[in-house]
């Protein structure tokens, strides 16, 4: 939605057609000048009294532009300069002398559009729908309003050669306005002064300035925008001070909706240096204001005394950082009868060393905070809120009958007796701030708990001398007892008299030794940094949060709760017994306990009150030893660090992850059953017998268990096995997994010297294999491996879907040193993999001529790697028609070699051969790939570290990667 606003007003807005076409003439340079048609002449005794009247508005502009920069970090003083250099020059224009005159019709093309702008009001037309919010609308319409007016008064100011890029921003890489200081400074003076005679926006008259049609070019420009006051209203009262002041300078109509007192019920002056006559104008101007702040202004003084006297419905008064005298005081209960909320901040009252009186009937909060007062006397009888935080007064007398809510925190000079009797005096006292108050005695607790009956929270931290002998708070909710050096074990027979106590804070109670607590309605307790303390006992069905931290001698823990749902208690060094009866608990953090025993097992077993437990985390805790966990309901495992575990035994249907980084002594491992998707074991080098009985896994790594020897492995789902380096496992292990998990899609058997043929043999269940990994083992021959095949293939091919293979599409062999030079035959002369993609034959014994067998038949390989070779001699597929024809499965014509042959001639299928690595083999010396071996589809060749290579002869033409390095 676009929003055109030009500052454009038509002629039935404006009364008094004709005063403002005289006063646009006068303006525009016509005052004792002639023309063609005529002269209009204006008495020089009106100039005179004109131009005192726009020096008087000047003056009080630019007070109001120094009252708001003194404070405000929102503003920018080249702005506010700026917009005082265009006032006084609009000034200067409408003061020309007699013998002044029109000499240039830009100038009357500035006034006729200056006159345009300022007299005809905007339409719009808009849909409504696509707006999220009313306030949304109010800014979106405030942006592209002001930023078209400022656009047409640019283009007024260039018809009229007028100089005024000060006055305005105008971002043209955003194409946003944003309202310079000087706009908001000058539309605030221009709401104060709204009802009188503007001379920089009244200059009327008709529009002289049109086409050959009588059209007005202005007009042109114009998008409609039509608004009642009420919808205007409505849309502004979304707006704050600031963007009010910025929509006052689109229109006429704007300016008026934006003055509205509803808007400016609150006068904030704070941190401004405003002074008295401006203040005093504001409180004319709106005098049903109910809100103001002159916190931190100059002469805060005389500013209140003039609030107090001009707003009679002032409701809220703040003040500060300065000094009352006395007969502010004494004014607030003759003067302003209708305030409510009192606060005075960092101030002196009086002359801060006789009594001040603070008597009012309405008063319902009062704030006095870091005052300077020797005495004070309060009688308020509607008083509810008191607060005489950080203040230094040695006496407070009060006569408050309503008072529910005292804060008397860090008055540090209130002694001990003063204290009680402010307390005493509100019998509807409910809530009591008393911290940092030192002097307070368990005499005054006990008086204020037989006088204030209704008292439920309590803050009394940071007082040394409480201890809380024979105090009793039955209706007590909130405790906060932090830093009270004289909390002790014995202390605790007090507060468990607190029967609806919800909420407890013992932090750095340092002589606490023991909590043991029965309390019925306890929901949060904490317990930080008590250097002393060593058993915790809570018995509460709703306690829902406990924070124990920096507790060294903590040893034993018994909670019973309803609610609780965590527990974190971490780097409990001490803890050694943990009892809990939790129905609710899900998630418990022992990480760094390291005194916790193998008994932490029966706690979070089934049946040891923890029905719920979903995460337990057991990081670093080091004298677990062997850990066994039957849980119906743990999710989620962690055991990182317990480098003492030597036995593990888990029966968790619904367990989903376990972790088991740093358990290097972790030797016999249990997972029966466990609802694990994965399983990474090869963290733990010392592992020897393993079971896993897991529904639903689907990968399970043992790379590096080098002495697994047993294990027994049900996974219906496994499709992934890596058991890399696992030198001690037999066949019969194989066997047996890939019977009972056969959907393996990957096996890795590298560096398992000990798998021999009958482990191949059972390769035939994997039905589904895709990637086989033999490399480092001592295979003799893969006859095992492809006579599995060709069981599979009599026994799945009728039937197994399209995009299954047959076999392995991959086939690892490095390092088979022990394979004969027929091991690779089945491959091409039997077809035993028709499947195979990838074959890897690095750092074998096979020999030349097998090699390059290999190589002739299979077509179908894409991926073949003969890295470290050492038998490989010449890579040469140029050999002539007859050796090719003599392999199986290639027919090749005898004008194949031919040179008038071509492509189309030929017969011999195309290779899929893509990648092939040689990397390492010192005896090539030669590498032909000539037209005919048919290689299209390499595109990569690595002949790298073969340091013998002297030629290199290739036809690949989708050859990209070449190295020879």
């Amino acid at each position: 939605m676009k929003i055109l606003c030009c500052l454009c007003f038509s002629e039935e807005d404006e009364p008094g057609e004709e005063e403002d076409s005289v006063e646009a003439m006068k303006e525009g340079g016509f005052v004792n000048g002639g023309n063609s048609e005529g002269n209009i002449g204006i008495p020089e005794e009106a100039e005179d009294v004109r131009g005192r009247d726009r020096d008087e508005h000047l003056r009080l502009f630019e007070g109001m532009v120094e009252a708001v920069r003194g404070g405000g970090a929102h503003w920018d003083d080249s702005l506010s300069v700026g917009a005082l250099d265009s006032l006084r020059a609009s000034m200067r224009t409408s003061r020309r002398s007699k013998g002044e005159s029109s000499s240039g019709s830009s100038a009357a093309a500035s006034e006729d559009c200056d006159h345009d702008s300022h007299h005809k009001r905007a339409k719009v037309h808009s849909d409504f729908h696509e707006l999220d919010n009313w306030h949304g609308f109010a800014m979106l319409l405030l942006d592209s309003s002001v930023c078209e007016c400022c656009y047409s008064t640019a283009i007024c100011s260039v018809a009229g050669n007028s100089n005024s890029s000060g006055d305005r921003n105008y971002d043209n890489t955003h194409g946003s306005f944003v309202a310079s200081k000087n706009e908001i400074f000058h539309h605030t003076f221009m709401l104060n002064n709204v009802d009188e005679e503007n001379q920089v926006d009244s200059s009327g008259g008709k529009d002289n300035e049109e086409d050959e049609s009588g059209t007005s070019k202005t007009e042109d420009l114009e998008v409609r925008m039509d608004l009642t006051d009420d919808l205007l209203h409505m849309v502004f009262s979304f707006l704050d001070h600031i963007n009010l002041c910025r929509a006052a300078i689109v229109c006429r109509q704007w300016r008026a909706a934006s003055a509205h007192e509803d808007f400016w019920r609150c006068l904030n002056f704070e941190n401004r240096n405003i002074s008295v006559e401006q203040f005093g104008d504001m409180c004319r101007r709106y005098p049903n204001a109910t809100e103001v702040n002159v916190s931190g202004t100059p002469a805060i003084h005389m500013l209140v005394m003039r609030a107090i006297s001009s707003l009679r419905n002032l409701e809220v008064l703040t003040v500060g950082r300065g000094q009352l005298g006395d007969t502010f005081f004494h004014s607030l209960a003759t003067d302003c009868h209708a305030l409510k909320r009192l606060n005075i901040n960092d101030a002196t009252l009086g002359n801060g060393t006789q009594e001040i009186p603070i008597n009012h009937d309405r008063l319902r909060h009062l704030q006095l905070t870091k005052c300077r007062v020797m005495r004070i006397s309060i009688r308020c009888p509607q008083l509810e809120t008191l607060s005489l935080k950080r203040s230094n007064m040695a006496q407070a007398l009060l006569n408050c009958p309503l008072l529910h809510d005292l804060d008397i925190g860090s008055c540090h000079k209130l002694s001990d007796a003063a204290i009680r009797s402010a307390a005493t005096s509100c019998p509807q006292l409910e809530s009591l701030d008393m911290s940092n108050c030192s002097c307070v005695s368990d005499e005054t607790l006990r008086e204020i708990a037989l006088n204030c009956a209704s008292l439920h929270d309590l803050d009394a931290s940071y007082c040394p001398n409480i201890s809380l002998e024979s105090v009793r708070l039955p209706a007590l909710k909130v405790l906060k007892l932090d830093s009270c050096e004289g909390i002790t074990s014995a202390s605790m027979a007090a507060i468990a008299y607190s029967y609806s106590l919800e909420v407890l804070v013992l932090d750095n109670c340092s002589l606490l030794a023991s909590v043991s607590l029965d309390l019925p309605c306890l929901q949060n307790i904490r317990l930080v940094h008590c250097r002393k303390f060593a058993e915790l006992s809570l018995r509460s069905l709703k306690l829902s949060s406990i924070m124990v931290s920096n507790c060294p001698l903590l040893r034993q823990i018994n909670i019973t709760s309803d609610s609780l749902q965590k527990l974190s208690l971490q780097k409990q060094e001490s803890l050694t017994t943990l009892t809990l009866q939790c129905q609710s608990l899900q998630e418990v953090d022992l990480t760094d306990c390291e005194s916790l025993t193998n008994s932490i097992c029966d706690v979070f077993s089934d049946g040891g009150g923890c029905p719920m437990l979903k995460t337990l985390i057991l990081a670093n805790c080091e004298c677990l030893t062997a850990v066994h966990f039957s849980s119906t309901s743990l999710v989620s495992l962690s055991l990182d660090g317990c480098r003492a575990i030597t036995s593990l035994e888990l029966k968790c249907p619904y367990l989903e992850k376990v972790s088991l980084d740093g358990c290097d002594h972790l030797e016999r491992a249990e997972f029966c059953p466990v609802g694990l998707r994965s399983l990474n074991l090869g963290i733990c080098p010392k592992l020897n017998v393993l079971g896993i009985e897991a529904p639903n896994m689907e990968l399970l790594e043992l790379k590096g268990c080098g002495v697994l020897s047993e294990a027994f492995i049900n996974c219906p789902l496994l499709t992934s096995l890596d058991a890399s380096f696992c030198s001690q496992l037999k066949d019969d292990c194989l066997s047996a997994t890939t019977a009972s998990c056969p959907k393996i899609e990957s096996l890795i058997l590298m560096s398992c010297p000990s798998v021999g043929s009958d482990g191949l043999y059972s390769l035939s269940c994997l039905k589904r294999l895709t990637v086989l990994d033999l490399s480092y083992t001592f295979l003799t021959n893969l006859l095992p491996v492809f006579e599995s095949c060709v069981e599979l293939k009599a026994s799945f091919n009728a039937f197994r879907p399209a995009h299954i293979p047959i076999f392995s599409s991959v086939l690892k062999l490095q390092a088979c040193k022990y394979l004969i030079d027929s091991s690779l035959e089945p491959l091409y002369k039997e077809d035993a993999l028709p499947s195979l993609q990838e074959l890897d034959l690095s750092y074998g014994t096979l020999c030349q001529s097998a090699i390059e067998e290999l190589l002739s038949c299979c077509t179908h390989l894409t991926h073949v790697s003969l890295n470290g070779c050492v038998n490989m001699h010449d890579l040469n597929w140029g050999s002539s028609s007859e050796q090719l024809s003599e392999l199986p499965g290639i027919s090749v014509p005898s004008d194949m070699f031919s040179p008038g042959s071509d492509h189309e001639a030929i017969q011999q299928p195309n290779r899929l051969l893509q990648n092939l690595n040689c990397v390492g083999c010192p005896n090539i010396k030669k590498v032909l790939i000539p037209p005919a071996a048919r290689c299209f589809h390499l595109s990569s060749l690595n002949l790298s570290l073969s340091i013998h290579l002297k030629e290199v002869d290739l036809a690949c033409f989708n050859l990209c990667f070449l190295n020879l390095r």
